[in-house]
Parts: structure tokens; C-alpha cells; sequence
């Protein structure tokens, strides 16, 4: 774990499944409409044929009376049939298709049949108006996912467009996606790496701030690993691929956010069920408001009725809540990519609206993780410098950030040809053979598990004990430093009446000193892994019985496990690493703890409207469905009450875009 290194004196000792994919595309989860899967909206192509419709409209509407009295109407059908059609040619199809497939009760068979009804009954504006204030809607929608997933994109603009691949000496521009495992490509100076793999030749600073959120380029050499999506700064790299482009960390981040409607949130499900159940239901009702009144009141008339029928089925039909919800979500996780936070779903939006608790690891989270040596302390006789490079010896392997503060510490190349037998032992340190003698570097609970007599426990900082063939030899302090927004991350979720907390491995004193300059309400220090886990587990079951939920802020890598359990995990600047994207719901690109609370904001925000659109399509269509009923609503009013709703939930849901916060 990340803060495993050092503790004080004398202590003695999956996944998620899949929700059905969220329907975004199209009313009721058919597939008619704008092809809202599409990399960009492209606004004139979808506008084009909805002004056609909407000129031939005006001018039936205009001249409705002298059309009509044409001979059998032919020049009213002539202007207003084409007009119905451009506009509602995708609905009648989609309609068709889903009675094919079993699907008859959807938002395209009540509108058909509305419609249709309408024609026979000769109220042909009426009819051609539902279809074209329909796809009006269906444009709001496709350009309000279009601003989504640009947000989405401006975020991500990464993505490399072409690859150097190298063949027998020949360099040629090719396609990312047509590289394969093994071949050898080219990174010029200012370009994007295309795809992962490892350095073959040449030495370059590469800027990793887009996957990373690190402000300082990373200098690579032969060896090394460089990800798809960093900017190559200086040196000419000769790179052979490890990874297709589809398995690439930005092809996954793509993926990522591109997919997030697939976790859909409870309040979506509960909509689909509603309108699974609810327009059946409405479509009898329709049929009995045709033919049961002509048959039991006087005078009434099977016209008067039917009209009425068709402006029920207008009425009810479930547009507003199956467009605007969705929509809804879809916006506060564009709302969240604009600001640096990629949420893997709504239903994880849903579920940061109910966090009371968040609990933060210490390294690289709310602390740089750029550790330094302050200090080198020696026993038996060794010089410091000889300390050094003995620790620097024995943390060779390690990738934890104390081991490369040693080793930046001691300054030179460090000589490997004598280490033998490496041993990692989990939340403790390291016991190494070097040239022949048993080394170890760890924590003060490593020396108390290996019964080595030392003299001070309690040290005021990050601390890696040295001990040689069972004694004490010495150790090194390392001071890590909090980051710039850590302070205001804590103030921000106080604020919002979130209690924090951090658990770390670190020392008993370096988490006193740390929770007091935060001001945290709890930390709890010297934990091994599996102890993070049982210390997480407390909290949950305590906001269990408040029904609240735990957040677990970590780095994505070291603090899987907890990540993993808590109620959202979310990962710090992890995007380079596959255990970030898998494990974490949350992923703060810009690595700034800060953005916790922002992304609290969002998932507040996001829920605020998400409800504001129920009861509003809720309210109008109760009230206009009773007026319907009693013959005061005509299909104009229908038409309102369906589309007008629907374009005012996704106006409404625009809003977190425009306000992330």
C-alpha cells in the first residue's frame, strides 16, 4: 500500500455487474431519430429536413382552408402528407420494426397510431405538428448529447490520429488501430504517442498531463514504458508496441466515458420499468375513451370521442421522462469530464449524492508522493553515504515512492550485480542478500517482527529503518509535502456537512501532524492492506445505519482493495494504469483532491434536475391528460403537453453542463 513504509514503535503486530445499457438514443430506448452515437452532432444534416417539413407545414397551415378545398383536398394532402412524412418518417419506421420484434407499446406505436388517427379524421396540421415538434425535440436532444460528449472530447483530445510505423527502414503514417502487437513505430518530436510500448531507442522529456494531471514532463529512456496519449517534447523515441490501439489507456478512457450510460442510476431504471407498464396501459385507456362513450351517453358522437382518444395518446406518451432523464445523468457526467472527473456511470452520480463520509489515503492523494531524504541517521559504525547506497542496494526493485527518494537520494548508479534473493514483504519493507549479508529496509514494525534491538520508535516523519545481518544499522527520515488543494478539499466537504477521515500506513506521528494541518475528523495510521479494509468496513456499516454512503479516495493502484469496497472508490491520478480504470468508479484526471467535492457538487446538481424533470412531467401531463378527458385539450395542446415537456426537461438538464457546479 501506498504508506505501508514506516510505523511507529512497539505495534506488535469485485466487480459491479453490468446494467443493462441505458437507452439515450431515442424515445423508449428505440432507435429511431439522430444518431446520437455518432462522434459529433452534426446540427445542419438533422436540421435540414426539419425545415423542409416546417415550411411545408406553415404553408398548409397558412392556406389550410384553400388547400382543403381543392377537389377531394389534393392540394392539402399534396403539401401536408410530404410534410408528415419527412418529419415522422422515422418514427413509422421504427414503429414497424419494433411490432416486427414483439415491441408494440413504445413511444413510436402510440405516436403512429396517434397520428395516423388524426389523418383519418382529417386533422391533418395537427398530425404533421406532433411529428414535427417531436423531431424538434429529438434535435434539442442529440445537440444536448452532442454538448455532452464534446465536453467529453475537449477533455480527451489525446487521442493520437496517425502512427509512424516502421518497416524495414521505411517510416509510413498509418492508422493506430491497424498497428499490431510487435511493430516498431516512430515518435517525432511534438507528436502524440499513437499507442503503449516499450522504448527501444532514443531519450525524450514526454508530457503525461492529459493521463496523468502531472504539471512536470517525465524524461523516458530505453526500457521504458511510454501510454498512448503523451506528447512526445524532445528527443526522437524508436517505440515497439505492447498493446493494440483498442486496448490502449486512452482507446479505455475513450471507452470509458463514452460508455458511462451502461451504469444507470435507480431513479432510470425505475423510468424504464414505469413506462414498460404505463403505455399499455394508456393505450386501452385511449381505446376505451373511443368506443365506450358513444355506446352509454346521449349524443355523443364516435368522432368527438376518437378525436378525444388521440389527444389522450398524444398526451400520455412517456417522451419527457424517458428523453430527459437520461439526458439528465448523461449531462452531470459531461458536467464532470469538463471539470477533470470521469464517472464511470449515473448510477455513481446517484450514489455521490448520498456520501456523508469520505475517506482519504495519505500518499499521493493528499500528500504530493514526492518524497526527499531530510535525513540519514547511522549506527554501528557506518558512514552515511555508505547507509545510503546499502538502502539504495536493497530498494533496487521497488517501484514505492520512498524507494525512489533513496535512491534519487544517493545520486549515483546503483550496483545491483551483488542483491540476491528479493523479498517483498507485504506492509512491512524489504529483506534482500546483498554481497552476501541478510539486508532489511522496512518500518518500525518490520524490526519488532524480525526481534531487532533499535532505539527509537517514534519519529516525526516517514522513516525506512536499516537493519544488517540482525543489527541495527541506521535510518533514513523522508518528508513528503501536502498537495496545493488539499486544505481547501477538506474545508470544501465540510462545507457540504461531509465528514473526512484518512487511513495510512504511515507512522502514528506523521498522521497526527497531517490530520491536524487538514483539520480531518478522523485518521487512523500504522495499517497494513487488509487493515485499511477492516477500518473502511466500520465506516460503511456506520452509514449503513444512517442510510449514507462511504467515499474511498486513493491513488488507483496501491489501494485497490479499498477502492473496490467502498461505496464509490475514486482514483487520483491514475489514468495510466489499468487498475485505475478497472477498480475505481471515480477517476479525478487532474489529480487534485479538491475535485472531490466538485464532483459531490455535480452528482447534487445532477439529481436536483433530474427530479425537477419528474415532477414537471409529471404535473402537465396529469393536468392536460384530465382536460383531454373532458374534451378541453385538443391535439395543439397535446402536442405541448408531450413535446413542450420534453424540450423543457432537456433544457432544464442542459443546465449542468453550462453550471458544473
Amino acid at each position: 500500500m501506498a504508506d505501508s513504509h514506516s510505523h511507529a514503535c512497539c505495534d506488535s503486530s469485485g466487480p459491479i455487474p453490468k446494467d443493462e445499457v441505458a437507452a439515450h438514443d431515442g424515445c423508449c430506448g428505440s432507435d429511431h431519430g439522430h444518431s446520437h452515437d455518432s462522434a459529433e452532432f452534426n446540427l445542419r444534416q438533422e436540421l435540414t429536413p426539419i425545415a423542409i417539413a416546417a415550411i411545408l407545414f406553415l404553408i398548409g397551415l397558412i392556406f389550410n382552408e384553400r388547400l382543403h378545398n381543392t377537389p377531394f383536398a389534393v392540394a392539402e394532402y399534396a403539401v401536408l402528407i410530404p410534410a408528415y412524412l419527412i418529419s415522422g418518417w422515422t418514427v413509422l419506421t421504427t414503429a414497424g420494426r419494433n411490432i416486427l420484434r414483439g415491441r408494440i407499446f413504445d413511444e413510436n406505436f402510440l405516436m403512429t397510431i396517434a397520428t395516423l388517427g388524426a389523418i383519418a379524421i382529417h386533422e391533418i396540421p395537427e398530425a404533421v405538428a406532433v411529428m414535427l415538434f417531436f423531431q424538434v425535440g429529438e434535435l434539442f436532444q442529440g445537440y444536448s448529447v452532442g454538448r455532452s460528449r464534446r465536453s467529453i472530447k475537449a477533455l480527451l483530445e489525446v487521442r493520437p490520429d496517425t502512427a509512424n510505423l516502421s518497416v524495414d527502414g521505411d517510416i509510413r503514417a498509418v492508422a493506430p488501430e491497424t498497428v499490431r502487437v510487435g511493430d516498431v513505430i516512430v515518435v517525432r518530436p511534438g507528436e502524440k504517442v499513437p499507442l503503449d510500448g516499450n522504448i527501444l531507442e532514443g531519450k525524450s522529456l514526454v508530457d503525461t498531463s492529459a493521463l496523468t494531471g502531472e504539471s512536470l514532463p517525465r524524461t523516458v529512456a530505453p526500457g521504458e514504458t511510454v501510454l498512448a496519449g503523451m506528447i512526445n517534447q524532445s528527443g526522437l523515441l524508436t517505440v515497439q508496441v505492447t498493446k493494440p490501439f483498442g486496448e490502449s489507456s486512452i482507446a479505455r478512457i475513450l471507452e470509458l466515458v463514452e460508455n458511462a450510460s451502461s451504469k444507470k442510476a435507480d431513479t432510470e431504471k425505475f423510468i424504464t420499468r414505469f413506462a414498460r407498464y404505463y403505455t399499455p396501459v394508456v393505450v386501452f385507456l385511449s381505446l376505451a375513451v373511443a368506443i365506450l362513450p358513444p355506446l352509454f351517453i346521449e349524443g355523443a358522437t364516435q368522432a368527438q370521442w376518437v378525436y378525444r382518444a388521440l389527444v389522450l395518446l398524444v398526451i400520455s406518451c412517456p417522451c419527457g421522462l424517458v428523453i430527459s432523464i437520461p439526458l439528465g445523468y448523461f449531462g452531470g457526467v459531461g458536467g464532470a469530464a469538463k471539470r477533470g472527473i470521469l464517472v464511470k456511470g449515473s448510477t455513481y452520480l446517484d450514489t455521490l449524492a448520498q456520501v456523508k463520509t469520505v475517506v482519504f489515503d495519505k500518499t499521493g492523494t493528499l500528500t504530493q508522493g514526492n518524497f526527499r531524504v531530510t535525513n540519514v541517521v547511522t549506527h554501528n559504525g557506518l558512514k552515511k553515504h555508505q547507509l545510503l547506497e546499502l538502502a539504495a542496494q536493497v530498494e533496487s526493485q521497488s517501484t514505492h515512492p520512498v524507494a525512489q527518494s533513496i535512491r534519487q537520494a544517493y545520486g549515483q548508479t546503483v550496483d545491483i550485480s551483488g542483491v540476491q534473493d528479493y523479498e517483498e514483504i507485504a506492509g512491512h519493507g524489504i529483506r534482500a542478500q546483498v554481497n552476501g549479508r541478510t539486508v532489511l529496509a522496512g518500518n518500525d514494525r518490520l524490526l519488532h517482527r524480525e526481534n531487532i534491538p533499535h532505539d527509537v520508535c517514534t519519529v516525526d516523519g516517514t522513516v525506512a529503518h536499516l537493519a544488517v545481518d540482525g543489527e541495527y544499522s541506521g535510518r533514513i527520515i523522508i518528508a513528503d509535502e501536502l498537495k496545493k488543494d488539499a486544505v481547501e478539499a477538506i474545508q470544501a466537504l465540510h462545507a457540504q456537512g461531509i465528514q473526512t477521515a484518512m487511513l495510512t500506513g504511515d507512522s502514528q506521528s506523521v498522521a497526527d501532524s497531517i490530520a491536524k494541518k487538514l483539520g480531518l475528523d478522523q485518521y487512523r495510521a500504522e495499517l497494513l492492506p487488509e487493515d485499511k479494509v477492516n477500518a473502511l468496513e466500520e465506516f460503511l456499516q456506520r452509514a449503513s445505519q444512517t442510510k449514507s454512503k462511504v467515499a474511498f479516495v486513493g491513488d488507483g493502484i496501491n489501494d485497490a482493495p479499498v477502492i473496490a469496497r467502498a461505496d464509490v472508490g475514486i482514483a487520483m491520478g491514475g489514468l495510466g494504469s489499468d487498475a485505475a480504470i478497472e477498480t475505481a468508479d471515480v477517476v479525478i484526471m487532474t489529480d487534485a483532491p479538491s475535485k472531490v467535492a466538485v464532483a459531490i457538487q455535480i452528482a447534487h446538481k445532477t439529481r436536483r434536475i433530474v427530479w425537477q424533470n419528474i415532477s414537471l412531467a409529471m404535473a402537465v401531463k396529469a393536468l392536460f391528460i384530465a382536460l383531454g378527458a373532458i374534451g378541453l385539450a385538443t391535439l395543439w395542446e397535446a402536442v405541448f403537453a408531450d413535446v413542450g415537456v420534453a424540450l423543457l426537461a432537456i433544457l432544464n438538464a442542459g443546465r449542468i453542463i453550462r453550471h458544473p457546479q
